[in-house]
C-alpha cells in the first residue's frame, strides 16, 4: 500500500478499467480500486495506490467529497449502485463510465440528487489502447462536480498533442482539444457516446462493404455456374482485377480522406492474415447502436446508414436465417426454384 491518499475510487478492472487505473496512477492521480475477481485485483496490485477487497473498503479509503467511478458492464451498474448507496454521503460523486443507456442516467441523477449525491455519466472511447493513447471522454453531470473532477478527466484524456489543432483555434487549449468535454447535464455524456458508437457501426460497415467489393473485383476471371438460378456477370471483362487488399489499406493510411484509426486496425489485421481466417464474421452489438436508432425514431431524424449497419450486425449472427428460408420456400413455390 502506498502512503498516498487515493482521490478516486474505481470499481471494475476489466479491459478498460484496469488500464484506466494504470494511466491515472502514471499521471499522478492515486486510485483505490476494486473488482469482484481476485485475478483482476491481482493484475493491478503494485500499480494502483490501493487495491481493495470490497466496495466498502474503496469508499472507506477516500476522503470527502468522495468520487466513485464505475467501469462495469451495463447489466451490473444498477446492483452496484444499490450496494454502494448506503456508504455514500451528501456531496459525494458517483460516475458511470460504462455504456449505459442515457435514459437510465436521467433517472439515476434524479434519485441520487435527492440524496445530495452528484451523478455523472462519462462516455469513454479508447479501447484497449487507451493506456498509451489516452481516453476520449464525453461527460454529463452537474457543473460543480464536473469541475471538481477536472484533474481526473485531464489525466485520462489523450492531451492536445493527440491531434493537430483545428485552424482558427488559438490561445490556451480548451478541454475538448485535450480530449474531454462536459457535454451538458446528466445523460448528455452517454447520449453523445451512444451516437458516437452508432457512427462507429456505420464507418466500420462502410469499410467492410468496400473491401468485400474489392475482394470480388476478379470475379470475371473465375468460373461461374451457368443455370437458371445464377445471374450472369454481364461484363466479366470489367471484373479482372486481382487486388491486394492488404496493400490497398496500407496506401489508404497515407494521405487518403478515409485514413483513420479504424483503417489502421484493418490494415494491421490484413497484414497478419489477408483471409482473416480466425474470424467467423459474427458481429456483436452491445446496445449503443440500437439506442441510437431508437433515439432517431423518437426524434423523427433519418439515420439510414446507422440503421443499416445495426441490422447488418443482426444478420451476421444468423438472425436472418429463417427469413432467408422463407424466401427460398416462396421461390420454390411460385417458380420451382431450387436452392444452390
Amino acid at each position: 500500500m502506498s502512503d498516498k491518499t487515493p482521490v478516486l475510487g474505481l470499481v471494475g478492472l476489466g479491459r478498460m478499467g484496469a488500464n484506466m487505473v494504470r494511466r491515472l496512477e502514471r499521471q499522478g492521480v492515486p486510485v483505490a480500486c476494486f473488482d469482484v475477481s481476485a485475478e483482476a485485483r491481482d493484475a493491478v496490485r503494485g500499480e494502483a495506490t490501493l487495491v481493495c477487497d470490497s466496495l466498502e473498503a474503496v469508499v472507506g479509503a477516500l476522503t470527502g467529497p468522495r468520487a466513485l467511478w464505475l467501469m462495469l458492464p451495463v447489466q451490473f451498474v444498477e446492483s452496484v449502485i444499490e450496494e454502494l448507496l448506503p456508504n455514500l454521503s451528501k456531496g459525494d460523486s458517483l460516475i458511470d463510465g460504462g455504456n449505459s443507456h442515457y435514459v437510465h442516467d436521467l433517472r439515476r441523477a434524479d434519485e441520487l440528487g435527492q440524496k445530495g449525491i452528484d451523478y455523472l455519466d462519462v462516455g469513454v472511447s479508447g479501447g484497449v489502447f487507451g493506456l498509451e493513447r489516452g481516453y476520449c471522454l464525453m461527460i454529463g453531470g452537474p457543473d460543480a462536480a464536473v469541475a471538481r473532477l477536472n484533474p481526473v478527466f485531464e489525466a485520462l484524456a489523450p492531451g492536445v498533442e493527440a491531434a493537430p489543432r483545428t485552424p482558427g483555434r488559438d490561445g490556451d487549449p480548451t478541454p475538448e482539444e485535450r480530449g474531454y468535454l462536459h457535454c451538458g447535464p446528466a445523460g448528455a455524456g452517454h447520449f453523445v457516446k451512444m451516437v458516437h458508437n452508432g457512427i462507429e457501426y456505420g464507418a466500420m460497415a462502410a469499410f467492410a462493404e468496400g473491401l468485400n467489393l474489392m475482394r470480388h473485383a476478379n470475379d470475371g476471371a473465375r468460373e461461374r455456374a451457368q443455370d437458371a438460378e445464377t445471374a450472369p456477370l454481364e461484363h466479366p471483362e470489367r471484373f479482372r482485377f486481382d487486388l491486394d487488399l492488404e496493400a490497398i489499406t496500407e496506401v489508404w493510411r497515407r494521405g487518403s480522406v478515409v485514413s483513420s484509426w479504424l483503417l489502421d486496425l484493418t490494415a494491421q489485421a490484413l497484414h497478419l492474415d489477408p483471409n482473416l481466417a480466425e474470424f467467423k464474421g459474427q458481429v456483436s452489438d452491445s446496445g449503443e447502436g440500437r439506442w441510437t436508432v431508437q433515439a432517431a425514431i423518437e426524434a423523427g431524424v433519418p439515420a439510414h446508414v446507422l440503421s443499416a449497419a445495426l441490422f447488418d450486425r443482426f444478420e451476421s449472427r444468423g438472425q436472418a436465417d429463417f427469413a432467408n428460408k422463407v424466401l427460398s420456400a416462396m421461390r420454390k413455390g411460385f417458380g420451382g426454384h431450387l436452392e444452390k
